[in-house]
């Protein structure tokens, strides 16, 4: 753990970290601590707060200066003696340094492993695991080692207060449970101490959900920019002869968003739409889905939100047009070209509802975008229940696709139609958007139509094609054997 700069300054000055409940010295609530390090001083600093009667157990209690007031800081073995639970605050390479010279002390004492490894599945067994192997007379727990030294000591609202716990014996697991309560974390049983790998696994992870919805995105980023630059400015400068490599910086990126942004959220919703169909095709909910389709589903909501990202780029790149050099250039151009012809552009209806649909769809698209984005917050997921959170996401999704897909095929017009248009008989980049929503909202349509919606309805509540079938067979049986 890093070295918190702000703590020890606070203890250099005599802060007075005295425990609040000064009746707490009784053995029961008393709390060993082997480790003097930044996380082992921060646990510390917060049990104390909380009301118990912390003890550290150090090679050299004598060198202490840095933990807090109203602790006592004995030898390894003295510490624990006086204590039935001991939280191990040091890392795996130096269990052997000590632990097994108090293996008789430690016998039936709780002992909580907080530590973390250096890299993912670093060792063959979990640090916990490889700890009970030791101290087999211990009753090992697993926990505190996704909580950070910087989240125990800003408090509780600044930082993540979830603690997954593991063990092999209930009452010192629940005991931990407990006192990650009392100091205000909240604790999630994670089950027996085989569990423990994964907990330690967890904190090494970076951005574990996140992983294919990043990768997806720039794989799509990069294929559409490649394809816009293809058609945009090596098109002018093999065929046009024109240098317009400019545009590489506002005009193609604010391209590339929005198809991105468009695909990203029809993707969100086609393993919906995956499900409900095998649902159907094998007539029960009691059948797990394919593991490339649950590993879909849990990663919708990141890809929702880089979607969203995708669109708030477009919004951005959108309202600076009209500051560029080259469309105030190309407006002047125009305008001086009229004025030398004596020409004026006839005002067309047909344009300007074109214009301010493709505009209207945008505006109600990127809110309703928004308004998703929001509702997947988790303070305010949680202020709402399960039906208001469903039809936020499934039905103002759904809608907000619609709208953005109406967009895209309003600004394209009929432009897709029209072979005059492709360059290299390629087609212009914005159909690419439209390929996968157009899927999944005809998909979707197929699926609400009342005698297949009615069916699904019937599968999610419980009900099984085959078991219908089974039933229907032994009626059969009954009557022929009357």
């Amino acid at each position: 753990m890093k070295h918190i700069c702000h703590f020890l300054t606070m203890e250099t000055n005599g802060v007075d970290l005295t425990p609040l409940n000064l009746n707490s010295t009784e053995t029961n609530n008393s709390i060993c601590i082997f480790g003097t390090g930044d996380f082992g001083r921060s646990l510390g600093f917060k049990l104390l707060q909380s009301g118990f009667h912390v003890i550290f157990g150090s090679r050299n209690p004598a060198r202490a200066d840095l933990l807090p007031k109203g602790v006592e800081v004995l030898g390894h073995a003295e510490a624990a003696q006086k204590c039935p639970l001991i939280i191990l605050a040091v890392q795996r390479d130096h269990y052997n340094d000590f632990l097994r010279k108090l293996e008789n002390v430690l016998d039936g004492k709780v002992l909580v492993d907080v530590s973390n490894n250096l890299k993912l599945n670093q060792y063959p067994e979990s640090n916990a695991e490889y700890l009970a192997q030791m101290l087999p007379g211990a009753k090992v727990v697993k926990a505190f080692n996704t909580v950070s030294a910087w989240s125990l000591q800003s408090g509780a609202l600044d930082a993540s207060r979830q603690v997954f716990v593991c063990s092999d014996d209930n009452a010192a697991k629940q005991k931990v449970m407990d006192i990650a309560r009392a100091i205000g974390l909240t604790p999630q049983d994670n089950g027996s101490l085989v569990a423990a790998n994964e907990i330690e696994n967890y904190p090494l992870q970076l951005f574990p959900m996140w992983r294919l919805p990043i990768y997806l995105c720039a794989a799509l980023t990069v294929l559409v920019f490649l394809y816009c630059v293809i058609n945009d400015v090596v098109y002018s400068a093999v065929v046009l002869e024109k240098d317009t490599s400019f545009r590489m910086a506002i005009s193609i990126p604010n391209k590339v968003f929005p198809i991105v942004s468009l695909m990203l959220l029809a993707l969100v919703y086609l393993p919906g739409v995956f499900a409900a169909i095998i649902q159907l095709y094998r007539g029960t909910k009691y059948r797990r889905f394919p593991n490339w389709l649950d590993r879909w589903m849990l990663c919708r909501k990141q890809l929702g939100l880089v979607a969203l990202s995708y669109a708030f780029l477009h919004a951005i790149y959108t309202l600076v047009i009209p500051i560029r050099y080259y469309v105030r250039h190309r407006i002047a151009t125009n305008t001086i070209a009229q004025v030398k012809n004596n020409e004026t552009s006839p005002f067309s209806t047909v344009i300007a509802w074109r214009t301010d649909s493709y505009i209207a769809l945008g505006i109600l698209g990127f809110f309703f975008y928004v308004l998703l984005g929001i509702t997947s917050l988790p303070s305010v997921s949680n202020a709402v229940n399960w039906r208001e959170f469903r039809f936020v996401q499934s039905k103002l999704g759904y809608l907000t696709l619609v709208l953005c897909t109406g967009h895209a095929f309003v600004y394209g017009w009929n432009r897709f139609l029209n072979v005059a248009h492709f360059r290299w008989y390629m087609p212009p980049a914005y159909t690419f958007s439209l390929v996968i929503p157009c899927v999944v909202l005809i998909l979707k349509f197929i699926l609400i139509i009342p005698c297949i919606d009615k069916r699904i309805t019937k599968i999610r509540q419980g009900w099984e094609r085959r078991s219908a079938a089974q039933a229907d067979k032994k009626f059969k049986n009954g009557n022929v054997a009357i």
